[in-house]
């Protein structure tokens, strides 16, 4: 009778410990696009000594699309585009930065029971093409070399379908830039890396959810 009852509490325990761990698995979007708004910041070493541009810049727009193989494992196509513009005492100019990646997307979130349920943490990284366009009757500087993004995202999930998140992605650029004599003559031209800041939504594209 004792071992009747202790089968049956095993098998019973087992049930909600399953049903628990079910109920915790969290919804992952098979397909999803991005879009977010923020600021960035280049790296000085990417314009010329004397004609740096400002440390804090707006607008940064990224746009993506994201399919998830599994769970935790990913892919993503992703435009960006960077305005920034000179420091205020030094000669004008603006550059406008676009660049394209192609990233893999690791999704831990499930293994960090840390997280509260509608918390999800997420890092994307891969190589890409940038392209820094000067504006005004500088475009004869126009700078374009290969990239490579790392960054983090803090998602928080409104519902199945929408979600916020915060990135914080850092863009090297594998170039450096030409020697200028006089310096002028390099006003605006941007050949290296850099710092974005980004707020946005995430929406699911697909009507399932992945799961295992």
């Amino acid at each position: 009778m004792r071992f009747k009852f202790a089968k049956y509490s095993l098998a019973i325990l087992l049930l909600f410990s399953s049903v628990d761990i079910i109920a915790q698995r969290r919804d992952i979007p098979t397909w999803s696009a991005q879009i977010g708004l923020g600021t960035n910041l280049p790296s000085k070493s990417g314009f010329v000594d004397a004609y740096p541009a400002q440390s804090l810049n707006f607008p940064t727009v990224n746009l993506g699309v994201q399919r998830m193989f599994t769970r935790s494992l990913g892919a993503r196509l992703d435009y960006g585009f960077n305005r920034f513009k000179s420091e205020d005492d030094l000669q004008e100019f603006k550059v406008n930065y676009s660049r394209i990646n192609t990233q893999l997307v690791y999704n831990p979130s499930e293994f960090l029971s840390f997280l509260p349920q509608e918390l999800q943490l997420i890092g994307h990284t891969g190589p890409g093409y940038s392209i820094a366009t000067p504006l005004g009757n500088l475009d004869v500087n126009k700078q374009s070399y290969l990239n490579f993004n790392l960054g983090i995202e803090l998602h928080y999930f409104i519902n199945r379908k929408v979600n916020l998140y915060t990135d914080i992605s850092y863009i090297y650029g594998f170039s450096s830039l030409d020697d200028y004599d006089p310096e002028l003559l390099g006003l605006g031209a941007f050949n290296g890396s850099m710092l974005n800041v980004t707020v946005g939504v995430s929406i699911a594209l697909s009507g399932c959810y992945y799961c295992e």
